[in-house]
């Protein structure tokens, strides 16, 4: 029998208890705001109020502060809003799920939009407000989080099947919660590569009501089961009935770029990029995508916004300034990529890949100006340093940017250093062959240096191999043989260490110890190439898989213990001093 919902005067009762010990951060850029707003919460017994004038400053705030409510202005003070703001808290796992989020605006049309966001606030508040109609709205997101706590538990430690179990117990416990409930199930579903059962779960939902959200994931399920068509379609359909749904946007132009319609991903991104010009990951897949194209132009504007929107963010990576770079030196202006390398060694000095990424883009730059014996001189020395950034690799878990070490690859077929080419291009491939923007990048080459039919048998000889390393560990774990198994594909892993490859031998390790008892050292290999798998690839089901893995046995021999200690390490993003 399901529970009953306590009463509003019940949840009111309960949280005045706790309303006190409430942890509050107000985010607004105009400070006689954020006071009027203190003195409101202090009127219904919250008195741990905090403010914040800026994203720059909130970021610093939620990383040393857990709050229980944030309270933020739709518009902000670098033009950025609070749903994006919450977009890259979450994302960043800056604040937990159980951290109430409302934005507070005064215009209602705002509410629309923000109701169909991929991460959706608990509330939103239209201005003006008083504190009696305040409270009640709080206690409402409160107590929510209260009943979905033990999802969120279970989410934060990445124990997923317990997730699974906890939003069943809602769905049947607590109905006017079962569509949220479902919603993460679903979700979780996903996650794990579960398609079939998340396709039901959204099924379901659809058959009581019509849910932009529910459509989606329904979507996404029959994509990832390799339906492209059927998924287009439905997202098509949702995208007319929501159009200010803008994830849509980046769902279908995925959809279009595994077909290999370039042209339509990118004219699809436009679309949401103009309705929300400041998401910087969607501005990124757009600049590559662009850039694939041919359109510089486009590129260079996307790559742009991406670096001024990041402006003093944590999520500023080398990447960042290496891909508008790139942009500038196939349009051939040489002075403005040597001045964006200029900021990109003053952002990240002593930093040795954004050293790498300097000294290839202006040995590109000197080639193509004709200066041969300077550039030569350099693509030694970047040669040298990448060689020996790939040999530290092992113990320093830094993963040389894919893109940076194929920009090297080319400068070294121009300058004639055909087999350092050859060697930097057959590893790329090998430890990035699912990534096709990698692989495009790598045909580019190919093409602009003639070699397109050679290059196309190096690439086949490196698909032959890695199926060859692959199937021998996958053989002896079918007969049986685990440690042969685990032997082979540790082997493979640390010759060819792709996603594929990463997550097989932690799997592989870890299974063996779940049967044959725990060895530590053997255990540590084996998150250390989960580690690195999860930095290629957060969202992969297979890393999904193989981290729960992880947890089971590790918690199982009672070797497991902070799972926010679960870092990935030889991340070359870098918070900037403000």
């Amino acid at each position: 029998m399901a529970t009953a919902a306590p009463t509003k005067e019940e949840m009111l009762q309960a949280l005045q208890q706790t309303l006190g010990k409430k942890k509050v951060l107000i985010i607004d850029k105009n400070a006689p705001s954020r006071e009027s707003l203190r003195l409101m919460f202090g009127t219904i017994g919250v008195t741990a109020v905090h403010g914040a004038g800026s994203a720059a400053e909130v970021v610093r705030q939620v990383k040393n502060t857990k709050f229980d409510v944030i309270i933020s202005e739709f518009v902000l003070d670098d033009g950025r809003d609070g749903q994006q703001l919450l977009e890259e808290l979450r994302h960043a796992k800056y604040i937990p799920l159980s951290t109430v989020y409302m934005i507070v605006t005064s215009e209602r049309g705002y509410t629309n939009v923000v109701s169909l966001a991929e991460l959706a606030p608990d509330d939103y508040l239209i201005k003006p407000f008083t504190a009696d109609q305040l409270q009640p709205r709080l206690i409402r997101a409160i107590y929510r989080k209260f009943i979905l706590r033990k999802i969120y538990e279970r989410l934060e430690r990445n124990e997923l099947h317990e997730a699974i179990v906890a939003c069943d117990r809602v769905i049947q416990q607590y109905p006017a919660y079962a569509a949220e409930a479902q919603h993460y199930k679903g979700d979780i579903l996903l996650n794990l590569g579960r398609y079939d059962e998340a396709e039901e779960v959204f099924s379901r939902v659809l058959e009581e009501r019509e849910v932009p959200w529910a459509k989606m994931g329904l979507a996404t399920a029959l994509r990832d089961k390799g339906a492209l068509d059927d998924a287009e379609s439905l997202a098509k359909q949702v995208l007319d009935e929501a159009p200010q749904f803008l994830a849509l946007h980046d769902f279908l132009a995925g959809i279009y770029t595994a077909k290999g319609d370039l042209e339509a991903a990118q004219a699809t991104l436009q679309k949401a990029a103009e309705a929300s010009p400041h998401n910087t990951a969607r501005q990124r897949t757009m600049g590559d995508v662009a850039l694939r194209n041919g359109d510089l132009q486009t590129a260079q504007r996307a790559f742009g916004r991406v670096l001024e929107r990041n402006r003093g963010s944590t999520t500023r990576c080398v990447d960042d300034f290496a891909n508008l770079a790139r942009v500038y030196v196939e349009r051939g202006d040489y002075a403005s990529s040597r001045r964006l390398l200029g900021d990109l060694k003053r952002e990240f000095r002593n930093d040795r890949q954004a050293e790498l990424a300097a000294m290839t883009t202006e040995v590109l730059c000197l080639q193509a100006e004709g200066s041969k014996s300077q550039a030569a001189a350099l693509l030694k020395e970047a040669v040298a340093l990448q060689k020996t950034l790939q040999s530290e690799s092992v113990t320093t878990n830094l993963q040389i940017s894919p893109k940076i070490a194929t920009d090297l690859a080319m400068a070294c077929y121009q300058g004639g250093m055909n087999e350092e080419a050859a060697e930097i291009i057959r590893k790329v491939a090998a430890e990035n062959n699912e990534d096709h923007s990698v692989l495009d990048q790598i045909h580019s080459v190919f093409e602009r240096t003639g070699r397109s039919e050679a290059g196309q048998t190096l690439l086949d000889n490196v698909n032959k191999e890695i199926i060859e390393l692959n199937n021998r560990g996958v053989v002896a774990a079918r007969q049986g043989n685990f440690e042969g198994s685990v032997k082979l594909l540790i082997e493979a892993a640390d010759k060819v260490p792709n996603l594929q490859f990463l997550v097989n031998a932690s799997k592989a390790i870890y299974t063996l110890l779940d049967q044959k008892g725990w060895d530590s050292a053997l255990a540590s290999r084996a998150l250390n190439y989960l580690q690195r798998a999860e930095q290629k690839d957060p969202q992969s089901p297979k890393v999904a898989s193989a981290k729960e893995l992880y947890m089971n046995v590790s918690k199982k021999y009672g070797t497991f213990a902070d799972p926010n200690a679960y870092a990935m390490p030889g991340n070359t993003d870098k918070e900037t001093k403000k």
